[in-house]
C-alpha cells in the first residue's frame, strides 16, 4: 500500500531502446533570400545565413552506431548546397503568382513583380518558405537519402532550420513514410 492505495506491481514492459545521433550548425549551413506571405501581406526580399540542425534516433547497425557521421553529414551538406546562395521559391503558395518561361521565374504578389534567372532559384514545392516548411523539407529529402543509402535503422528524424540565433523552425517525423 502507497498513501493507503494498493499499487498494482505488474510492471509494464520496458519500451524499446532508441539511439540518436545529432549534427549541428556550423557545418551545416547554407545563406538563401527569400520573403514569406502572410495574412494578405508579403515581406521584402531578404536573406538569412541558415544554420541545419538534424537528429536522427534508430536502432544501432551492425557496427554499433544509428550511421556514420562523416557519411550523413557529406549527404546533408549535399541537400544543404541545393539551397545556397539562391532565392527559396515556394511553389506551392496559394498568394503568389509564379510562372516559369524561358529559362526564368516571374514571381507576383499584388503590384509586385520579380524575374529571377531559374540558375538562381531553389524552386521548393512548399506553401511558403518558413523556417518550418524549410525544415520539413530538408526532413524529407534527408529521409529519402537515407532511404536510398540502404538505412534501414532509421526511426524518427528532426530537423532545425534556425534562421537567426535563437530563432528555429522543426520539423519531426516517424518512420520510412514520414
Amino acid at each position: 500500500m502507497v498513501f493507503g492505495r494498493s499499487v498494482n506491481r505488474t510492471s509494464a514492459p520496458a519500451p524499446p531502446m532508441t539511439y540518436r545521433i545529432t549534427l549541428e550548425r556550423n557545418t551545416l549551413r547554407f545563406a538563401a533570400a527569400h520573403f514569406t506571405t502572410f495574412g494578405g501581406e508579403c515581406e521584402p526580399i531578404h536573406g538569412h545565413n541558415y544554420d541545419v540542425f538534424v537528429e536522427v534516433e534508430g536502432e544501432l547497425s551492425a557496427d554499433s552506431w544509428v550511421l556514420d557521421f562523416s557519411e550523413t553529414k557529406r549527404r546533408v551538406a549535399a541537400i544543404c548546397e541545393e539551397l545556397d546562395h539562391r532565392f527559396l521559391l515556394p511553389t506551392k503558395s496559394r498568394s503568389l503568382g509564379i510562372e516559369e518561361r524561358d529559362g526564368e521565374y516571374e514571381i507576383a504578389f499584388g503590384d509586385r513583380r520579380y524575374v529571377l534567372p531559374e540558375s538562381d532559384v531553389a524552386a521548393l514545392p512548399i506553401d511558403n518558405s518558413t523556417a518550418e516548411r524549410l525544415a520539413e523539407w530538408l526532413n524529407v529529402r534527408i529521409r529519402a537519402v537515407l532511404s536510398a543509402s540502404g538505412a534501414s535503422n532509421v526511426g524518427r528524424v528532426t530537423v532545425g532550420v534556425e534562421e537567426a540565433p535563437g530563432q528555429a523552425g522543426w520539423f519531426a517525423s516517424d518512420g520510412p513514410e514520414g
